[in-house]
């Protein structure tokens, strides 16, 4: 199993700085930098290629492309602090907004591209060990004694937050369910959580790897890659109801407007909703938004009941300002765990 997984995964795991795609053995006419988040490596790696020979045969152009990848919330506040990416393909849409606070992103960048500028979706699901021993079956079973949780920092990942949220909104759509409930079952939650590293693919090297904890909360399609890269030595557990994960996209207005890169920027996001990009996407287990596309792979991505973040928490900025801003409801919780 471990032997299996580190084909796949490897030294990217741990490492979260550029992980260049070299297509040519030239030097390149320019190059191109896409600040991700931790759990895009694999996918971006073949986009990169694939974009990257369709530019070329269409302007004659060669392009180096770098990635760097980390959590979310750390990648967005490298941007701010002078990271020349010439787009961000980030795990929710408040990261980006957080560029935009910076004057290096133009507001009015979910309307640039289509559904809000969040070419795929995805979900948070729960990945267990083989024969699921502690009987996993939905977030109520996360609370019980005994019971070992694997999940990132919502302070630096945005994964994380989608998870933090997902339990909180699962909890508030229960019979007679308010904030009070659903603060009190996110903290029972929370404090029955083992390690809690800073990215979601540290924390599937703690629970894949290390074998840590007894279930991991992380993306549907991490999950996905780990029961396939370790021959189903994992099983996936999809709770009764989860929220709809939308990985936001931008271009870095102000490093495209110095460096020429609009163009190619503006070139690079719409091959993302492309039939041949949504159709990588859905081949890395992420939900491509192009109905066809989805309709392709739809047994792979089982039904489930889900909710937005703007239904149950009026949207990223309200999230955010309540839950994870310093001294907000998560650090509350989490500063009295047990």
């Amino acid at each position: 199993m471990k032997k299996n997984f580190k084909a796949l995964l490897s030294a990217v795991i741990i490492a979260t700085g550029f992980t260049g795609t070299t297509q040519v053995t030239h030097a390149a006419d320019r190059e191109f930098l896409n600040v991700s988040y931790d759990a895009t490596r694999e996918f971006y790696d073949e986009f990169n290629k694939s974009f990257g020979a369709y530019w070329k045969a269409r302007t004659g152009k060669t392009v180096d492309f770098k990635q760097s990848h980390g959590g979310s919330g750390k990648q967005a506040r490298a941007v701010v602090d002078g990271l020349k990416g010439d787009v961000v393909t980030l795990a929710l849409a408040n990261d980006i907004n957080e560029i935009v606070k910076s004057g290096q992103i133009n507001p009015g960048w979910e309307k640039e591209f289509p559904n809000n500028s969040a070419p795929y979706t995805s979900t948070v699901v729960f990945l267990v060990r083989k024969g699921n021993p502690k009987g996993i079956k939905d977030w109520t079973d996360l609370t019980k004694p005994g019971v070992q949780i694997i999940t990132p920092n919502p302070k630096t990942g945005g994964l994380p937050r989608w998870i933090y949220l997902s339990a909180w909104g699962y909890a508030l759509k229960q019979p007679g369910g308010d904030d009070a409930k659903a603060r009190e079952f996110v903290s029972k939650m929370y404090h029955n959580v083992k390690v809690m590293d800073p990215a979601a693919r540290a924390s599937m090297t703690t629970f894949a790897e290390r074998g840590i904890g007894d279930v991991l909360l992380t993306w549907e399609n991490e999950a996905m890659v780990s029961k396939k890269a370790t021959g189903n030595k994992f099983d996936i557990v999809y709770p009764s109801m989860s929220i709809l994960t939308e990985p936001s996209v931008a271009i870095v207005d102000k490093t495209v407007e110095k460096n020429g890169n609009k163009w190619l920027a503006t070139g690079y996001i719409n091959y993302l909703y492309s039939p041949i990009g949504q159709d990588m996407a859905a081949r890395h287990f992420y939900r491509p938004r192009n109905a066809k596309v989805l309709a392709k792979y739809a047994k792979q991505f089982p039904e489930l009941k889900t909710f937005t973040i703007d239904e149950v928490f009026g949207g990223w900025a309200k999230a955010q300002q309540t839950h994870f801003a310093n001294g907000g409801v998560f650090d509350q919780i989490y500063n009295t765990k047990r």
